[in-house]
């Protein structure tokens, strides 16, 4: 008996979708759909495109951020229907910045049968061509509010790989100060459009970094570099922290500056305290 003639196990399945490419999906993936009794997607409109191209019928439930709850009990009863569910978003995996968490924690609960079918990876791609460390930290979109955003990307700039995130391009112009403040050394790699015939991938350093004179659309997926790799950098001050001395300098005492700048860092405190002066006598 082939593969596919077998009995499909029941349960619900998390169905990895093209990130732009429509032929960027799995065999595996596309008899999955074609055999599951309902396929929960956040807009009819955009998973039509793609379903309606491989000739996929089966029954469609809206499921998004803003009815992920108020649809969970619903969905469950049919789960415990013993039938085939499965779970896309518009683009990429489901529950990676996209919705489906709530889902499969009370399917992990319950003991409801959950099956990952891998396939297109933004974050992966734009990783494998940044040149970049292959070790990286995800981090998804942005919050709302300033004040996250600045604590986040502080927390950000003390790890040691390549970091990854999502932002609409509408977004960017206002992010870009905060990457060079808290960024400044590391390079960057932004990626629009991807899969898509008209994709274009930015590389440059953060100190270099404009706001585009291209016009970017859609949600962007940006890759920032690990730490330079010098011993000796560790040691030194860096354009970041200069800033901060510079912002500081005419508000606080030299003792203070040199507390903060090199609290939780390992740079010499007498690099500091020497800024410091300089400043001082300019």
């Amino acid at each position: 008996m082939s593969q596919n003639n077998q009995e499909i196990k029941k349960g619900l399945y998390l169905v990895s979708t093209p990130i732009g490419n429509l032929r960027d999906i799995t065999f595996r993936a596309l008899d999955v759909l074609k055999r599951s009794d309902f396929i929960l997607c956040e807009d009819t409109r955009i998973s039509k495109i793609l379903l309606n191209k491989y000739e996929i019928n089966s029954k469609l439930i809206i499921y998004h951020k803003f009815n992920e709850k108020k649809n969970l009990s619903k969905i469950l009863n049919l789960l415990n229907n013993e039938l085939v569910i499965s779970l896309i978003s518009d683009a990429g995996t489901p529950c990676i910045s996209d919705p489906g968490i709530i889902l499969v924690k009370e399917c992990i609960k319950k003991n409801i049968k959950i099956f990952p079918i891998p396939g297109p990876s933004s974050v992966i791609s734009a990783v494998s061509m940044s040149g970049f460390s292959d070790q990286f930290f995800f981090y998804g979109f942005f919050p709302e509010k300033r004040k996250k955003i600045i604590e986040d990307l502080s927390k950000m700039s003390e790890i040691n790989s390549s970091i990854v995130f999502f932002i609409s391009s509408k977004k960017l112009k206002k992010i870009v100060p905060y990457l060079k403040e808290y960024f400044i050394d590391r390079k960057i790699l932004v990626c629009k459009e991807m899969t898509k015939y008209f994709e274009e991938f930015i590389y440059t350093d953060i100190n270099k970094l404009t706001l585009f004179n291209l016009e970017l659309k859609g949600e962007l997926t940006i890759v920032i570099s690990e730490k330079k790799d010098d011993e000796k950098d560790k040691f030194m001050l860096s354009e970041s922290d200069k800033k901060n001395i510079t912002r500081l300098i005419n508000k606080l005492s030299i003792k203070e500056i040199v507390k903060i700048i090199s609290e939780n860092k390992k740079i010499s405190k007498k690099e500091i305290y020497n800024y410091c002066i300089k400043l001082k006598n300019d």
